[in-house]
């Protein structure tokens, strides 16, 4: 590493083998200490956060030195994004501040670019300034997974992600931006292009986001006189059979029939073919315009993986055996390697032949699993297996309104499954103080109304002074080019004798 790109580690990750004093003091020479392993964890979202912590409490400050890298200052609990998207939590309120929620880690900002794990050392890529390597004793790959997008005309420059909370904040005041718009103006071609909002991909992802929005928007519509409810249009695109295959086919029919009451478009068995410049063509040959259009059609591991010396499956994903340790196509344990959560292969030993699916209930244990594992293989211990029984699925549909599948065969809709979503997910959120703000919003939001005003200048908070300092310039430079010519034509002027 060249001197100019030394890392901002602490002295337990930097001072590995050097002669120093106890207290890292360079005035005075003290015994030599012992070499402390460098757990680097790539990913800072629910697997890497987790670990880091568990680790953290296994093996305190002196075993092991850990550094977790994201680009990210914070973790997101993307369970929660429909509502941050719905204006029901504030967005401050479903993230974990690294610096906050992993105390004595020392936390690195910027993007994993490559992965060379036989040198042992990974290159980070930080928002400003140059790439630089760091080494390690042992890795952790938990870095998630990105939206899966498809080569459809027009979908990288008018579709919405929903994967982090930028983008659930985007999508709130872009709704509540085109209810504005739409409001202002007669031209009905344009008002039914605004008031038209397509949601592609009928998984949880999509479903919770559909209906939470659609459900801010209705009740946003009640302040505009100029708005009739029935103009909201909602349209759903699935391409199978059916939407939320995480639970059984009897909930996954009744969540369709309540949307349907609501008005809401659904085409099954449907794929989006175009959306240029927000004409939706659907492979069924049904048209329309659309302003917005949000994508939630799956996921896929990070391809940073993919310019990487370890192991991959046919879907990009790190293979891993039952112990979260990487393992190659033959089985055999590749040292010093570990993995969990979106970007891993992980054998579902309850369901033999097939993985861990990559949910929010996984992730939380396996990366709580894998800081246990790893404090026991740097105690040489032995290692426990991992295996979770999946405890059942929640979804929210809206305000009041979620379905629940329990331990496999308790089947909850309304009010109850709605509650039972909000009881588990605030549960899982890391920090008491996150839980405790979430849970104070709810409490405010029962008592006082949903606030539903758009800050779309936030997305460019210089938009307005750009427009304001453009027409000086522009007016000065006009100026100064009309006075050059007529300089250039009047006569000089004699000098005083």
């Amino acid at each position: 590493m060249p001197q100019s790109a030394r890392l901002p580690l602490s002295h337990a990750s930097v001072c590995l083998d050097r002669r120093c004093c106890p207290h890292g003091s360079p005035g005075r020479r003290g015994p030599k200490p012992r070499k402390v392993p460098r757990v680097v964890v790539l990913g800072g979202g629910t697997v890497g956060l987790y670990t880091a912590r568990r680790l953290r409490k296994r093996l305190g400050g002196r075993e092991a030195a850990i550094v977790v890298v994201d680009p990210r200052p914070y973790m997101t609990y993307a369970p929660f994004l429909p509502e941050t998207a719905a204006g029901s939590i504030d967005a401050r309120n479903v993230v974990a501040p690294h610096r906050r929620a992993l105390k004595g880690a020392d936390v690195l900002q910027g993007k994993v670019t490559h992965i060379e794990h036989a040198q042992r050392r990974v290159e980070i890529t930080p928002e400003a300034g140059d790439a630089y390597w760091i080494s390690y004793d042992h890795l952790v790959v938990g870095l998630g997974s990105v939206a899966r997008t498809l080569p459809i005309p027009g979908l990288a420059e008018q579709g919405i992600g929903f994967k982090n909370v930028e983008e659930a904040i985007a999508l709130r005041n872009h709704v509540l931006n085109r209810i504005d718009v739409a409001s202002s103006t007669w031209d009905p071609e344009l008002r039914r292009k605004l008031l038209t909002f397509v949601f592609v991909g009928g998984g949880f992802a999509g479903i919770e986001a559909l209906a939470e929005v659609e459900d801010m928007a209705r009740y946003a519509v009640r302040h505009y006189k100029q708005i009739e409810p029935e103009e909201l249009r909602f349209v759903l695109v699935e391409g199978s059979r059916r939407i939320l295959p995480e639970v059984n086919e009897e909930l996954g029919g009744y969540t369709l029939e309540q949307l349907r009451k609501r008005n809401i478009e659904i085409h099954l068995s449907t794929f989006l073919s175009s959306c240029v410049d927000g004409h939706v063509v659907l492979s069924t040959g049904i048209e329309f315009d659309a302003d917005t259009l949000v994508w939630t059609a799956g996921v896929k591991a990070n391809p940073v993986l993919a310019d990487s010396d370890l192991p991959l499956d046919k879907l990009g994903r790190v293979t891993c055996n039952e112990y979260l340790q990487v393992v190659d196509a033959e089985g055999n344990v590749v040292p010093d390697a570990y993995a969990a959560g979106d970007c891993a292969a992980v054998p579902d030993l309850y369901n033999p032949g097939q993985f861990c699916p990559p949910n929010a209930q996984h992730a939380l244990r396996e990366g709580n699993h894998l800081g246990d594992n790893l404090a026991k293989a740097l105690r040489s211990a032995e290692l426990e297996p991992y295996k979770h029984k999946n405890i059942g699925a929640v979804a929210s549909l809206g305000t009041y309104k979620g379905v629940a599948q329990m331990f496999g065969k308790i089947k909850v809709r309304g009010f109850l499954a709605w509650v039972l979503h909000r009881s588990y997910h605030v549960a899982a959120m890391p920090t008491f103080n996150r839980k405790l703000r979430i849970a104070a919003g709810w409490t405010g939001s029962l008592l006082l109304r949903r606030e539903v005003v758009a800050l779309g200048s936030l997305h460019d908070p210089r938009a307005e002074f750009r427009a304001a300092s453009v027409p000086a310039s522009a007016a000065a430079s006009a100026s100064a080019t009309a006075a050059a010519p007529a300089a250039a034509a009047a006569p000089e002027k004699p000098a005083a004798s």
